[in-house]
């Protein structure tokens, strides 16, 4: 599995295309090619996965019963509008136009790493979203998440 961080501004092009950031390029190792998998996000954000590491979450997916509403109206939602999508050879990506309407992107976007995926953000969707998470929001966020776990290491 590829990990990423750090956290991208980029700017979406009159086609609504976007330069992958060098500091994404560096972060992928040299058989993962240039294949990628764009997704919706849990939030009004998108997804964007190598198709390295989108092949083992469609491989769970496809384990999921199709005989119960919510796991069908689940994988509907998931995987609804996920798009294949590779870089062009000037190291651009085309956002499709469903896609970027769902999540609201305009120029300037935010795209930040979250462990497998990085996520693509309207800048001013995400300032608002960051600006609104305080530290004792994250504080009880993180005992929530983490606190059952061995934390030595954080």
């Amino acid at each position: 599995m590829i990990q990423f961080l750090g956290e991208y501004e980029a700017t979406l092009d009159a086609k609504g295309r976007f330069l992958l950031p060098a500091g994404i390029k560096k972060q992928m190792p040299e058989d993962a090619g240039d294949q990628f998998v764009i997704a919706r996000g849990f939030e009004k954000c998108l997804t964007l996965y190598p198709k390295k590491n989108w092949d083992p979450i469609l491989a769970e997916l496809s384990k999921v019963s199709e005989y119960k509403a919510e796991n069908r109206e689940f994988l509907r939602y998931f995987t609804m509008g996920a798009s294949l999508c590779d870089l062009d050879s000037a190291g651009r990506m085309l956002v499709p136009p469903n896609l970027k309407a769902h999540a609201g992107l305009e120029k300037d976007i935010v795209l930040v790493s979250v462990i497998n995926k990085i996520e693509i953000w309207d800048k001013v969707k995400y300032q608002q979203f960051f600006e609104s998470f305080t530290p004792e929001k994250y504080s009880d966020l993180a005992e929530r998440v983490m606190g059952g776990q061995n934390t030595s290491q954080l």
